[in-house]
C-alpha cells in the first residue's frame, strides 16, 4: 500500500491543515478586532435578558424607533454565551472555531464529493486561502458551512438519482435560518436545482428534442417540489417569522452603503487572493463545459455565484464553494476512491488539533492580557475610561465603526451609529458618511448639534475640523481617540 494511502498520513495531513488555519487565526486575534462583533455581542446579551428578539433599533439613539428585525439572532447568542462564560478569550476562542469550522466543512464536502483525500486535501487549502482570512468569523460563517451541506446534498442527488437524501434540507435551512439571512444563497441553489431538474422532466416528457447534450434528470418531481415547499417553510418557523425576507428585499434596494463599505464593493484585483478566486472560477467553468453532458444547474449556479461574488468581494465564498464543489464532483476516469472518515479518526483529528492550537496559543499570544491590548490599541478605551472619571452628559454622537464598541463598552448612551446598515439606511448612513468626512454638510447635521459628548477616531476629518468649531471643545485626545463635549451642553 502507498505511504500516501494510509490512513494515519492522511489524518497527519488534515490536523496539519486544520491546526495551521487555527493558528492563524490565533495569531490575528481578528475576532475581537472586528467592528461587528460588539453590537452582535451586545444584542445576544439583550435577547437573553429580554428572554425575546428584538423588533426596533435597540441600543441607537438615533434609530431606536426604527424597524429592525435581528436575523442572526442564533450567533448572537452564541457570542453572548461565550463571552459570559470565558471573558475575552471566549470571544476569540468563538471565532477560532468558526473559522476551523468553515474549512472543515470545505474539506467534508470536497472529499465527499470526490473520494480522493490528497485532491480534496489540496482544493480545500486553495479554496479557504482564497477567502477565509478575508473576511471576520461573523455569522456568515455558518452560511459558509451550511453551504456546503447543501451544496454536498445537492450534488449528490444528482449524481446517483436518489432524492432521498434531499430530506436533510428542511432541518439544515431550519437552523440556518436562525443563524444568519444568507440562508437565501442556500434557498437559491436548491430553487434553481429543483426548476432546472422539473424543467429537464417535463421538456423531455414532451420530446425533448435537441437535449442530448445536456445532463439528464433522474429525480421524481413530486419530492422535489415537497423538500422545497418544506425547506421555505422551515426558514419562516422561527421567531422572526417571514422578516429576513424583507431585509432581503432591502438589501437589493440600498445604493449607499455599497459605495461606502469596502467589503461590499467589487474585487479590486490588488491581492492573491482575488487572482486566485478568478483561477478557482474558471476552473470551475472548466469542469463543467469539459463533461460529456452540460450540467445546466452547475452552469447557472457558477454564473450567478461569480457575479454575486465579483460584484461583491464579502461574498467571494459563494463562488468560491461553488466551483470547488463543481471541480470535485468532476470525475476523474480510473481514480479509485479513499476510505471514508469515520468516527475515531474524526476524534483523533479532533484532539490533535486541539493539542496544537492549545501548545501555539502561548507562541502567538493568544491570551486574555494580548487580547485586551490589542482591543485598546484600536477601540477608543482610554477615551471611555475618561469619560468614566469626569462623567458628561449625553447624547452621544460617533462614527460608525465604533458605534459597536461603544454600544458594549459604554452601554449607558445609546450610540448615533453603528454597523446595522439594515437598520440605519442610505439616508442615516450618508449622512453620518459625510459628517465624518467633514463635508460641508456637517454643520448642520443634526445629530452631532444635539449632542453632548462626541467620540471621534482621530484620523477622521471630523475629528480635526471640531478642534477649531467654536460649538465644541476638546477634553481628551490621544493616538486613537478624540472626545469633544458640546459648550450649550455643559
Amino acid at each position: 500500500m502507498s505511504l500516501f494511502r494510509t490512513r494515519w498520513v492522511q489524518l497527519a495531513a488534515l490536523t496539519a491543515f486544520l491546526a495551521a488555519v487555527g493558528i492563524q487565526a490565533l495569531r490575528l486575534k481578528y475576532c475581537v478586532l472586528d467592528y461587528d462583533i460588539w453590537w452582535h455581542l451586545k444584542v445576544g446579551d439583550w435577547i437573553l435578558e429580554h428572554s425575546m428578539l428584538p423588533h426596533t433599533g435597540i441600543l441607537s439613539r438615533t434609530a431606536a424607533n426604527l424597524p429592525w428585525v435581528a436575523y442572526s439572532w442564533g450567533y448572537e447568542v452564541l457570542l453572548s454565551r461565550a463571552y459570559a462564560w470565558f471573558g475575552l478569550m471566549g470571544i476569540g476562542l468563538f471565532g477560532v472555531a468558526l473559522t476551523i469550522g468553515v474549512a472543515c466543512f470545505t474539506f467534508w464536502m470536497l472529499h465527499r464529493l470526490c473520494g480522493r483525500f490528497w485532491f480534496a486535501a489540496i482544493l480545500a487549502s486553495i479554496t479557504c486561502y482564497a477567502y477565509l482570512f478575508n473576511g471576520m468569523p461573523r455569522p456568515v460563517f455558518f452560511s459558509q458551512m451550511l453551504f456546503c451541506v447543501t451544496l454536498t446534498l445537492l450534488f449528490e442527488a444528482q449524481r446517483n438519482g436518489h432524492v432521498q437524501s434531499l430530506y436533510w434540507l428542511p432541518p439544515v435551512f431550519l437552523v440556518w435560518a436562525n443563524l444568519h439571512i444568507q440562508f437565501i444563497y442556500g434557498l437559491f441553489a436548491l430553487g434553481l436545482f429543483v426548476t432546472v431538474n422539473v424543467a429537464l422532466r417535463l421538456v423531455r416528457s414532451f420530446g425533448g428534442y435537441g437535449l442530448d447534450n445536456l445532463a439528464e434528470s433522474t429525480l421524481p418531481i413530486k419530492p422535489l417540489l415537497t423538500v422545497l415547499g418544506l425547506c421555505l417553510l422551515a426558514t419562516v418557523l422561527g421567531p422572526n417569522f417571514y422578516h429576513p425576507y424583507l431585509v432581503v428585499l432591502a438589501y437589493t434596494k440600498a445604493k449607499f452603503t455599497y459605495t461606502m463599505i469596502i467589503e461590499l464593493q467589487p474585487l479590486t484585483f490588488r491581492g492573491y487572493t482575488d487572482f486566485i478566486e478568478l483561477f478557482l472560477a474558471a476552473a470551475g467553468f472548466y469542469a463543467v463545459g469539459w463533461q460529456k453532458k452540460l450540467d445546466i444547474f452547475k452552469l447557472i449556479l457558477l454564473v450567478v455565484a461569480t457575479v454575486v461574488a465579483f460584484r461583491t468581494m464579502r461574498d467571494a465564498w459563494f463562488v468560491c464553494f461553488s466551483a470547488a464543489a463543481c471541480l470535485a464532483d468532476f470525475p476523474a476516469p480510473g481514480a479509485s476512491q479513499d476510505r471514508a472518515f469515520r468516527w475515531p479518526d474524526i476524534v483523533t483529528v479532533a484532539a490533535a488539533v486541539l493539542v496544537l492550537l492549545f501548545i501555539a496559543g502561548p507562541a502567538v499570544d493568544f491570551n486574555t492580557r494580548e487580547l485586551d491590548r490589542a482591543i485598546s490599541a484600536s477601540y477608543p478605551v482610554n477615551a471611555v475610561n475618561s469619560l468614566r472619571r469626569n462623567p458628561v452628559p449625553g447624547p452621544l454622537y460617533n462614527n460608525l465603526n465604533w458605534g459597536g464598541f461603544l454600544m458594549w463598552y459604554l452601554p449607558e448612551l445609546p450610540v448615533a451609529i453603528d454597523g446595522r446598515n439594515d437598520l440605519y439606511g442610505d439616508d442615516l448612513d450618508r449622512l453620518f458618511y459625510h459628517s465624518e468626512s467633514a463635508f460641508s454638510s456637517y454643520a448642520t447635521d443634526p445629530y452631532l448639534n444635539e449632542s453632548g459628548v462626541v467620540i471621534l477616531d482621530s484620523h477622521l476629518p471630523l475629528a480635526k475640523v471640531l478642534t477649531i468649531d467654536p460649538r465644541f471643545r476638546l477634553i481628551f485626545h490621544d493616538d486613537i481617540a478624540t472626545v469633544f463635549v458640546h459648550r450649550q451642553q455643559r
